[in-house]
């Protein structure tokens, strides 16, 4: 087996348990939303798991990587990669939007070891990244910015102004994953107010452009490495995905955006994903 087959092989585990972690803590908390968490577990996993350069026993460490988590209201991927990464016990996962608990239904910067920004207000993440990219050039530092982004956010005029602004700055320390499984919390995307063409739109506003298998992790890795080579202009990986993926009766039903399982609901998913978490 290839080095980077092993590397594939550790991230699909890893993937498995990102997903059952989501699963349990939103069938504890009794909310949250499923579907655009479970579409974005592959980004997520291959950036934390393999890409960015992050101390979690030092989660402000000057000179790390950072991950803007623009849609905020996917905080159960995040969180369930930063317990899995060592930032704060797994334990903490399981009293999310519980009163007084450290991880709350949107990520709070300032109550959870790992969260570079607070989110939730749709639009505002890539205008924040911006920032941190630009802070890195000045003070001379090698981080790099990842940012992730819902193909519904990409409806919100901001986005748009922190993209020209980014290609305007020529932040090519900065990359952006657009999350593009179709659906939100009103219908499918294309439907609601169509972002469509994004390709040629990101192109137009001067950004360096991929197209990927969103649940490829090899594909997600290679576009990172691309990125890395691209100089002078940011880069956006528009990464086709499955809300709700892995778990088959919430896959592309736009009913899970924002539902918690059921207990049972609960059992029947961790039993689809391996039974890696006791239900």
């Amino acid at each position: 087996m290839s080095s980077i087959e092993e590397t594939i092989k550790k991230l699909e585990q890893k993937t498995k348990i990102i997903r059952s972690y989501i699963i349990k803590m939103l069938a504890e908390a009794g909310s949250g939303h499923p579907g655009g968490s479970l579409s974005a577990v592959e980004i997520v996993t291959a950036l934390y798991f393999h890409v960015m350069n992050i101390k979690p026993e030092e989660p402000y460490w000057p000179d790390r990587d950072r991950f803007v988590l623009s849609k905020g209201h996917a905080a159960p991927v995040l969180y369930a990669a930063l317990a899995e990464k060592g930032f704060f016990p797994v334990e903490e996962l399981w009293k999310l939007r519980k009163t007084g608990a450290m991880l709350q239904g949107h990520p709070d910067m300032k109550g959870t070891p790992g969260v570079e920004i607070s989110t939730g207000s749709l639009g505002q993440g890539l205008s924040a990244a911006n920032g941190m990219a630009l802070a890195a050039r000045l003070d001379g530092r090698k981080s790099r910015i990842y940012v992730l982004l819902g193909d519904g956010e990409v409806e919100e005029g901001q986005v748009w102004e922190a993209a020209m602004a980014a290609a305007y700055y020529k932040l090519d320390n900065l990359m952006v994953f657009v999350d593009h499984n179709h659906l939100q919390i009103d219908g499918h995307v294309e439907e609601v107010m169509s972002p469509e063409p994004l390709k040629d739109k990101f192109n137009a506003f001067g950004w360096h452009v991929v197209e990927i298998d969103g649940h490829n992790l090899e594909e997600i890795i290679q576009a990172v490495e691309t990125a890395k080579g691209i100089k002078g202009k940011p880069t956006v990986a528009i990464a086709e995905t499955i809300k709700g993926k892995g778990v088959s009766f919430m896959e592309n039903q736009v009913d899970w955006h924002g539902k918690a399982p059921s207990r049972e609901q609960m059992k029947k998913a961790l039993e689809e994903l391996g039974g890696v978490l006791d239900a």
